[in-house]
């Protein structure tokens, strides 16, 4: 009776272990098939969600939800006319009409072209892709070959244009997006389901279709890698000590044309003031000539630009009410010198600021006691930095 009963225990105890490990078999092989089926259900682009106008995205129930996976609003879409063919790859199809009236074809994949280092393929689909809303459409995609991933977390940014030959204006319809491109290997395709109704396509009159079946399709990639080179442009203002005052002693023995003032340092560059005695080029035997210079010893970058807004003034050393100073236009009291520099030596000023006779009218009080006091203040000063230096 005891041995009966050991028996039966042992029995259903068996049976027990048996249920567990059927049951852990089939979730094993339901997941090793999950597993399988789901980079077929991403590549099939199964329950694509989108609206009009809308990019192919990823599936809302995908195990892997790319962060590049958005909702592209009609607006960030720009279509237009465009002479010049595709640079990147050509589809000619000279039976469309057969795939339009085929059940077992879906798409057409081109061979894969290289761009950027990584291998593209044009993807049309005649019929429209309808897992993308794309029905009564031509649909237009781009995928790339994720084996061409370095590694598994790469991500390649891409600018696609797409373009659809039209014969009769002899260019192509063009649509690309505002926003690049994010392939990954959770996202190998990018395009657009609707790009021309099929009814648009398929009127003779509209030249898509044109000798019976035949038409062209095309697309530009364009891989976007970071900028190298920079630069970084400011203009600086209110400096500590704006001015530089030149007083040129014994004037009346000055014989030469040209004279320069000791080099003076404001908003890290090196400066000189320039006067011409008896007046240059049009102020020549007429006027005082004065211009501002960057000193010649100044080192500049090629192709730098320096940005300077300053006053030049003849001083007044009597200080009257009636004349102070001389600033160049003073009618409009604007700025002497707005200008920009392009190398050492260079300079900016008036070949006629202050006419010979009222600049030698004593009682102007412009030139005292054989003495000249001229004088520059500096507004703004510009500087550039580039990026690698």
């Amino acid at each position: 009776m005891k041995s009966h009963y050991t028996y039966t225990i042992y029995v259903v105890y068996l049976l027990f272990c048996l249920l567990i490990t059927s049951a852990s078999a089939q979730s094993l092989i339901r997941q090793s098939t999950d597993d399988r089926n789901t980079p077929l259900q991403q590549e099939n682009g199964a329950k694509a969600v989108s609206i009009l106008g809308e990019a192919h995205y990823l599936d809302k129930d995908d195990l892997e939800i790319s962060s590049s996976d958005y909702k592209v609003s009609p607006s960030n879409q720009v279509t237009g006319m465009r002479s010049r063919p595709p640079m990147s790859y050509s589809l000619k199809m000279e039976s469309f009409n057969t795939l339009l009236q085929s059940n077992n074809t879906e798409r057409y994949e081109s061979r894969p072209f290289p761009v950027g280092g990584y291998n593209w393929s044009l993807i049309v689909y005649p019929n429209g892709n309808r897992q993308d809303s794309g029905s009564g459409f031509i649909s237009l995609y781009v995928a790339i070959d994720n084996s061409t991933f370095v590694a598994a977390h790469q991500e390649v940014f891409a600018d696609l244009r797409f373009y659809v030959f039209r014969r009769t204006e002899r260019n192509f319809f063009t649509v690309q997006d505002t926003n690049v491109w994010r392939y990954n290997i959770f996202k190998t395709m990018w395009g657009f389901p609707r790009v021309l109704p099929l009814d648009t396509f398929r009127n003779p009159s509209n030249g898509y279709l044109f000798n019976g079946d035949h038409c062209e399709f095309g697309v530009d990639v364009t891989i976007h890698t970071p900028f190298q080179r920079s630069e970084l442009f400011t203009v600086a203002r209110n400096f500590p000590n704006p001015r530089f005052t030149w007083n040129i002693l014994r004037f009346s023995t000055l014989l030469g044309e040209t004279y320069f003032s000791d080099v003076f340092s404001i908003g890290g560059r090196n400066w000189n003031i320039q006067v011409n005695p008896s007046g240059a080029v049009t102020g020549e035997g007429r006027a005082l000539s004065m211009y501002l210079l960057l000193n010649a010893n100044e080192r500049i970058r090629p192709y730098e630009k320096i940005y300077v807004r300053a006053q030049l003034r003849v001083l007044n050393q009597r200080a009257s009410s009636q004349w102070r100073t001389i600033e160049r236009p003073s009618e409009q009291m604007i700025y002497i010198v707005d200008h920009w520099f392009t190398g050492p030596g260079l300079g900016w000023g008036y070949h006629e600021f202050v006419p010979l006779a009222d600049f030698r009218d004593p009682e102007r009080g412009y030139l005292v006691n054989d003495k000249l006091m001229v004088q520059v203040e500096m507004e703004a000063i510009s500087s550039t930095r580039y990026f690698p230096s």
